[in-house]
């Protein structure tokens, strides 16, 4: 029997039970919808964590002080204070494949300018940092290595802090107080959101760390070293280099261990990646479960539809039909089910991903292959599940068949 033969039969018989197929169909349409709806978040979820994350910075290596331990309770990374001044410019003078460095200073203070007052970050860094963490200057602009070096008062306010202190007017040339320490706003930025971690990355004021460090902690000490590579590429190379010259500034013999830790940011980004991935997995997974059920729906109703029609069996298999006519005749039936309630599923699912994007506002991405498997595992359920029904009634002894009804 050719297809065309053997679809026009399938139609045929859907249209003669109509409403118990349209029961069956809601059934993938259900399944197919849902695997698309649940993947799509996960990887919007999943892209929108890695967009964050670089965000952070590429290529990046973030050293750290080590820890200290007080009353028996270690204190975490961090805790000790052993990166200074003098770390960071042995890093700036004998690093020669690092692309970018910029120490941090970081502290909590009282801001005060414009309409009022804000508690917020103030963070120490170098010219470089912009580079290095991908900040974008909306008015004005950031300091350059000169005021750095010279420790001058200025300051560049992030979008959280602007909108704060000056919600009217542009604070390019205006004057502020962090703690009691007058500094210069020569510039502003871009809004970037809130970070992977779920920190507004915007409430933040920018200095030289060399004047954060003369004129509001006056402590040597750094929170943290960043260095990028040119390309990811070189960080193994340039972490061996870091930890070298740094443990060559503390002095430390061979058979010390490091006082301080080096984080890889590409390391991290790998690992989020992969987590995201496999939540994206585990929810595509739960939504194939109602697929399977709808499969389960499709061989119950094949199996009364080889009861009802028992006679109609009988009287192909009269006139000349093979057993495998018969088996063809029954599985395509079940597949032009699936592959119909594949096609409206995956039409229904991406009219909701859409919705829950523009209306919504949920990250969710919608991507080709994701809509193939979906097809094809519509397709595959309807051959798995149809199979039994159609061996059933190709079996069919022809004399007991024209005898039933």
């Amino acid at each position: 029997m050719n297809p065309l033969a053997l679809m026009a039969l399938a139609l045929q018989s859907i249209r003669q039970n109509w409403l118990r197929t349209l029961l069956t169909l809601l059934g993938i349409v259900i399944g197919v919808s849902s695997v698309i709806v649940m993947t799509s978040i996960g990887q919007g979820s999943q892209q929108q964590i890695v967009e964050r994350m670089s965000s952070l910075g590429d290529n990046l290596l973030i050293v750290t002080p080590g820890s200290r331990s007080f009353g028996g309770v270690n204190l975490g990374a961090g805790s000790a204070g052993t990166l200074d001044v003098r770390d960071v410019q042995r890093l700036q003078q004998e690093l020669r494949s690092a692309q970018y460095i910029s120490p941090l200073v970081r502290l909590n203070a009282q801001i005060v300018g414009g309409v009022g007052n804000w508690s917020g970050s103030v963070q120490g860094v170098d010219a470089q940092f912009p580079e290095i963490r991908r900040w974008v200057v909306a008015t004005g602009s950031f300091f350059g290595a000169r005021e750095t070096q010279a420790r001058a008062p200025v300051a560049v306010l992030g979008d959280t802090v602007v909108r704060e202190l000056f919600p009217d007017r542009d604070p390019v040339g205006e004057r502020i107080r962090i703690g009691n320490v007058p500094f210069t706003v020569v510039g502003t930025l871009q809004a970037k959101g809130s970070s992977a971690f779920g920190g507004d990355q915007d409430d933040v004021v920018f200095v030289p760390w060399t004047a954060a460090q003369a004129r509001l902690t006056g402590r040597l000490e750094v929170a943290q070293v960043m260095v990028s590579a040119p390309a990811a590429s070189m960080l193994p190379d340039l972490e061996q280099e870091v930890r070298a010259v740094i443990r060559r500034s503390h002095r430390l013999n061979e058979a010390a261990e490091d006082d301080f830790s080096i984080r890889n940011q590409t390391e991290i980004m790998s690992v989020v990646s992969e987590t995201s991935r496999a939540l994206t997995l585990l929810l595509g997974s739960v939504a194939a479960i109602s697929l399977l059920v709808g499969g389960i729906g499709i061989m119950n109703m094949m199996l009364v539809a080889v009861t009802e029609r028992t006679r109609e069996i009988g009287l192909r298999v009269a006139v000349g039909a093979r057993p495998r006519d018969i088996l063809a005749q029954f599985l395509s039936e079940s597949v032009v089910i699936c592959v119909t309630g594949g096609l409206l599923g995956a039409a229904f699912g991406m009219l909701v991903v859409w919705v829950l994007q523009s209306i919504v506002g949920i990250a969710a991405v919608v991507r080709a292959d994701t809509l193939i498997v979906a097809l094809s595992f519509s397709a595959g359920v309807g051959l798995f599940f149809g199979i039994y029904p159609a061996r059933q009634a190709a079996r069919l002894d022809p004399i007991e068949a024209l005898r039933y009804g």
